[in-house]
């Protein structure tokens, strides 16, 4: 087997992401990726081509999207990094700047076809981002597509999003890995220059091809599956499986799946893989190249799973975890080796000491609701806090207004 490392980008400029269509921005897709890849990934996830040289359309974004209301800072928030992260901060964005009338039940509020799920606890007659800004001082605009501030998430991964977030390119820095292994910090910096916000977990699965599932390859056990990325086991035939050579993908170095992995699975962040023959700087993209290609092995974010990319069963001291929210054991336990934080960090800095500013602090409370953990984590396929997280990570945040 080869070994592609095609290695990330250092930073992303903020200015290939942020838009200048004010209040009503949807999302752009700064797409960076491992090796020779440069495809950017819609809302949902799919490939939407290649873009090269993007158009700055934000002269001066930092001075320009700057708004103060009084005290209030009603800039546009950024958002910056893990593509597993994404369909979180990417589907929340999307719903802030649509900022949707309690009248819209299949956004937002009740409607005469049922509840938004959390909408019991929450009982407003405020728009959404209208509400969840409002929790924070913002004064409401009233207005569609209006929110008190917008926002705009940018994909990449883990690396760059932590870079991003630490260079002030960003406000927040989306993050499947920790940030320590992501900027090579010790837990002491790490803590006092970041506030790590947790808003969902992921029970990162390894995935096969549907040749090898359909094969009967629907259980390995972590030592298989760390001899195959350590190049010791190069054939399916060797783990019951077909007379086949395994095709190994993985994803980009400094990608948190990557860092996620390795460190859960082989006991150092830094673990040489030589058994991987291709690597991908997006979730969606080793899914793609899995769909494509026969006798394949992944790991991946759990929201990218599905018919053609089948998660196994993975063994770990004698205890099987299967991806089936009905078993004894699952992927989807605290307790699953591979289950990972999913972090949004933010910075510390003279004019926020606490590491949150109120912009950033009404839109992470939006996720860590009743709302955002069924709408934003829990139907992104992703494990919900349990409540005592909630509470914790709630008490990182500003008091409210």
């Amino acid at each position: 087997m080869t070994s592609d490392n095609g290695r990330q980008s250092d930073s992303v400029s903020r200015r290939m992401f942020l838009l200048a269509s004010g209040a009503g921005a949807t999302t752009a897709l700064a797409g960076c990726t491992g090796g020779s890849d440069n495809n950017t990934t819609t809302a949902d996830g799919s490939d939407g081509g290649t873009t090269e040289g993007s158009t700055d359309t934000t002269q001066g974004s930092d001075e320009t999207a700057q708004q103060d209301t009084g005290s209030m800072d009603t800039s546009m928030l950024s958002a910056e990094g893990s593509s597993t992260v994404y369909p979180i901060s990417n589907k929340g964005s999307s719903y802030w700047n649509s900022n949707a009338p309690p009248s819209d039940g299949e956004y937002w509020g009740s409607s005469s076809e049922g509840t938004v799920p959390g909408w019991s606890e929450i009982k407003t007659d405020k728009r959404l981002a209208d509400y969840f800004a409002g929790l924070f001082g913002f004064e409401a605009t009233g207005k569609q597509a209006n929110p008190p501030f917008p926002t705009t998430v940018g994909l990449s991964h883990s690396g760059t999003g932590c870079k991003s977030v630490r260079d002030g390119l960003v406000d927040i820095g989306n993050s499947s890995g920790p940030i320590t292994a992501e900027l090579g910090i010790s837990d002491k910096k790490a803590k006092e220059n970041y506030v790590d916000h947790v808003v969902g977990r992921d029970g990162q699965p390894v995935v096969v091809s549907k040749d090898i599932w359909d094969a009967g390859v629907q259980k390995l056990t972590a030592e298989q599956v760390k001899k195959i990325y350590q190049n010791e086991i190069t054939n399916w035939s060797e783990v019951g499986g077909p007379d086949k050579e395994i095709y190994c993908v993985g994803r980009a170095e400094g990608s948190g799946t990557d860092t996620a992995f390795r460190l859960n699975m082989l006991g150092d962040a830094e673990a040489p893989m030589p058994g991987v023959d291709t690597r991908k700087g997006q979730n969606q993209q080793v899914k793609t190249v899995v769909q494509q290609n026969e006798g394949a092995i992944a790991y991946m974010a759990l929201a990218f799973t599905g018919k053609q990319v089948k998660p196994i069963a993975i063994e770990f001291n004698g205890t099987t975890y299967k991806p089936d929210k009905n078993a004894s054991h699952t992927i989807f336990d605290s307790d699953y080796p591979l289950n990972r934080d999913l972090h949004m960090y933010t910075k510390k800095t003279d004019e926020t000491p606490s590491g949150t500013d109120k912009r950033e602090a009404a839109f992470i409370n939006m996720f860590l609701t009743t709302f955002g953990q069924k709408v934003f984590v829990e139907d992104n396929n992703y494990i919900p806090l349990p409540t005592k997280d909630i509470e914790k990570e709630k008490s990182k945040l500003p008091d409210m207004a």
